[in-house]
């Protein structure tokens, strides 16, 4: 299965914000979509990511100032990222050892997309939940 087939099946909207707005905003719409990271979009594509452990490890860190601090203060600028055409066996296994938990999905450098590890999840177990279908029908067959 693809990451394609991932997308499919849960659609291609994805939240987005600027790296300049203030983290205030960037709580907001966290909450307003009710989603873990958002994927911070400027001027010239995908800058970062964001998630909701970010904001509570540097708040921590610096304190309530922090929420008049740009995004980008705080985002991932090293994101790693993948394509429609990858595997979802090859992403889970880079989401379990790099301990990614969403994953925005580019093609042709465009953001087309993002991939949370419970999308990964629930891909795997209707494909297990699938497979273990067509075994119990062969058995049953004869």
């Amino acid at each position: 299965m693809r990451i394609a087939d991932v997308l499919r099946a849960k659609g291609t909207a994805v939240a987005t914000i600027d790296p300049d707005v203030p983290v205030s905003e960037l709580l907001r719409a966290l909450a307003e979509h009710n989603i873990g990271a958002i994927v911070v979009v400027g001027s010239s594509g995908v800058a970062g990511i964001v998630s909701e452990r970010d904001v509570v490890r540097r708040l921590h860190e610096v304190g309530i100032d922090l929420l008049s601090s740009p995004v980008s203060a705080i985002m991932t600028a090293d994101v790693f990222t993948c394509s429609p055409s990858d595997t979802v066996d090859s992403l889970t296994v880079v989401m379990t050892e790099r301990r990614f938990r969403h994953v925005p999905v580019l093609s042709n450098g465009e953001l087309v997309g993002i991939v949370s590890i419970g999308d990964v999840v629930k891909s795997r177990i209707g494909q297990l939940e699938q497979s273990q279908d067509q075994l119990q029908a062969y058995i049953a067959q004869g």
